[in-house]
């Protein structure tokens, strides 16, 4: 960090004189600053290289006009007079705050907390009540490498290799054989972690042969989406110019595995800066149709279980990560309460929406991992001390059961006639039945379903630009310094443009989204004072709306279309448009109330053993 010269600190922005000259000119609560910097910046460097204070061009009343614009507002000529000194001298001050240089792991001065008031959280850590051990009679008699044994669950792996009916190594070197088999065709592996896994296997089955068993995790071979720090491996965010990247820390939820006893075997791919499933590496596929994009941004997370390559993965949600890769690629996700697994050591994307959840072919698999990974670290301060208490026998017939009345109606004929329209619903009237049949089996399990609707008037959409904003700041130098170029994607739709365009949003906007926020947690919260769990679509708005809330979900396998499904629009290699169609899986999801994540994942179990969805397999070669 480099010392203010006096000078600087003489112009350094005074928010009181500040405030008065805005109040003076009479826009002290809607004056956007932001929009000004951003388009003076843009003036003396249209591509976004960084530039110093003094390169800047001066504030005119022209840039003023034009910001207003912008920003939806009408100022005077008098105001604009009034203005400019001030604008000068909060500019200077952006600029030294540039110079800090705040790599990406730096958190702003604030948590977000989703917990509304008055509510109670249990505390109380009890001991974990794992299911009890299942028959593995024949997967111990299996060949190591067979489909039967890669795709046994995390709580059968661990049953085998408590009973020293298979090692640590075998599994080891067979998903280490899997994935460097599949990759060439999925493209989910980034870095292989060999020399690490091998380490710690070995050490594994000399822990256990020595009676010193850590529990279910140990021993079994996992990955990690590669935005979690890993000591002596790159940790490359799947993103262009970040490829030698590296930390000399493990992230948290790294470490928690590691004392599990569990085996790392490869840092797996993820959409650029967790975007989609397209990395500097190539494109992320799905299993059961490798012509298509695995979607993402946990796109190796959930190629890799659905593809039998891993005992289970780690994946991020901030708008849908974990829930469309699980949903392409027929994985079970659990995405965690808000502020329950600490991101120390992950590439924040969004620090009010970010979260970290385990994949898996089971929710109990899923349940597993969480039990390792959630609690706080002292680092991570938005992580609540709640307690998270799984118990597989939970009496999951005492909660209350809603679903999104709306979400299960008929899809209503497009407006359009169009081939993207006719497609699209064609392909959301077929897929209604598997969502009906849902309804169906949980009625058939005794469940009194109660129809729900999400809240009105939310607005959920409208307030999503706060990660755009949030993304825009974390990756802040890459705009400035012009290295978005090195990213694969520069669509409209990509990062680079994204960041570009988020610093025009209004940090007083910013701010009254967030207080729109504030008000959809008090209108979700209304709802699930209604019901314990919610049984939806994995889209549709709820998306959004939870992921803004912090509310937990459990995504799992809800069937695999038939060969009447609609074909995709477009068939080929790669296209975005290239999803469903014959032999690929649904799945639907079940949302929770705050911090109730243990006994959603019991109810979601339940679901699970009913339905067996789950023990489905892609045929892939």
């Amino acid at each position: 960090m480099r010392e203010l010269h006096p000078s600087q600190n003489m112009n350094e922005f005074n928010r009181r004189r500040f405030l008065a000259a805005c109040a003076a000119a009479g826009v002290g609560s809607t004056l956007l600053p932001g929009v000004l910097l951003g388009m003076t910046v843009d003036a003396e460097n249209t591509q976004g290289a960084g530039v110093s204070g003094s390169a800047l061009e001066k504030i005119t009343p022209e840039m003023i006009d034009t910001a207003a614009a912008i920003a939806g507002l009408k100022i005077t000529a008098k105001q604009k007079a009034m203005m400019l000194d001030s604008l000068s001298r909060m500019r200077d001050s952006i600029e030294v705050i540039r110079t800090l240089k705040m790599p990406n792991s730096v958190a702003p001065a604030f948590v977000f907390d989703p917990v509304p008031g008055g509510m109670k959280l249990e505390t109380e850590r009890k001991p974990m009540q794992i299911s009890a051990a299942p028959d593995v009679t024949r997967l111990a008699e299996a060949s190591v490498g067979s489909d039967d044994l890669a795709f046994a669950s995390v709580r059968e792996l661990a049953e085998l290799i408590r009973t020293r009916k298979v090692t640590s190594v075998a599994l080891t070197k067979m998903y280490l054989a899997r994935l460097k088999k599949y990759d060439p065709q999925l493209h989910f592996v980034i870095t292989f972690t060999e020399d690490r896994a091998l380490a710690q296997a070995v050490a594994a089955d000399a822990e256990i042969a020595a009676g010193n068993y850590r529990g279910p995790l140990h021993g079994i071979p996992w990955g990690a989406k590669d935005l979690l720090a890993v000591k002596g491996y790159p940790t490359t965010w799947g993103a262009g110019g970040f490829e030698k990247q590296s930390f000399d820390y493990d992230a948290t939820v790294v470490r928690r595995l590691d004392a599990a006893g569990a085996v790392l075997v490869a840092k797996l791919s993820m959409g650029a800066l967790a975007s989609g499933p397209i990395w500097f590496g190539g494109m992320t596929r799905t299993p059961w149709n490798p012509r298509q994009p695995s979607s993402g941004s946990s796109a190796g997370s959930a190629s890799t279980v659905g593809a039998g390559c891993v005992g289970f993965a780690i994946g991020t949600e901030t708008l849908g990560s974990i829930s469309s890769p699980c949903t392409r690629c027929g994985a079970t996700g659990l995405r965690p309460t808000f502020g329950f697994v600490p991101r120390t050591g992950a590439m924040a994307l969004s620090w009010t929406m970010d979260k970290i959840g385990p994949i898996a072919r089971s929710v109990e698999d899923c349940a597993l991992v969480m039990n390792a990974i959630y609690g706080p670290d002292e680092q991570d301060l938005s992580v609540r001390d709640a307690a998270f208490n799984w118990d597989a026998e939970f009496n999951w017939r005492s909660l209350r059961v809603g679903y999104l009345k709306d979400e299960f109606e008929p899809p209503r004929q497009p407006d359009g006639t169009t081939p993207e329209a006719k497609r699209d619903f064609e392909s959301r009237t077929y897929d209604a039945k598997y969502a009906l049949s849902t309804l169906d089996t949980l009625r058939n399990m005794g469940v009194k379903l109660v129809p729900v609707e999400m809240p009105h008037g939310c607005h959920f959409g409208d307030i999503t630009p706060v990660l755009e904003a949030e993304a825009a700041a974390a990756f802040d130098e890459l705009t400035l310094t012009g290295r978005d170029a090195l990213l694969t994607e520069q669509g409209p739709h990509e990062w680079p443009n994204t960041f570009r365009i988020a610093r025009f949003y209004p940090a007083v906007d910013y701010i009254q989204a967030q207080r729109a926020r504030t008000l959809a947690m008090r209108a979700m919260a209304s709802v699930f004072d209604q019901v314990d769990v919610i049984v939806t679509p994995s889209d549709g708005a709820q998306l959004s709306a939870t992921n803004l809330t912090g509310h937990p979900a459990v995504i799992v396998p809800n069937g695999v279309r038939g060969d009447g499904a609609p074909q995709p629009l477009h068939t080929g290699d790669g296209d975005p448009e290239n999803v469903g169609g014959p032999g690929t899986p649904v799945s639907i999801t079940f949302l929770g109330t705050l911090y109730s994540d243990a006994r959603l994942a019991a109810f979601a179990r339940a679901y699970q053993h009913e339905t067996a969805f789950n023990l489905m397999r892609p045929k892939i070669s």
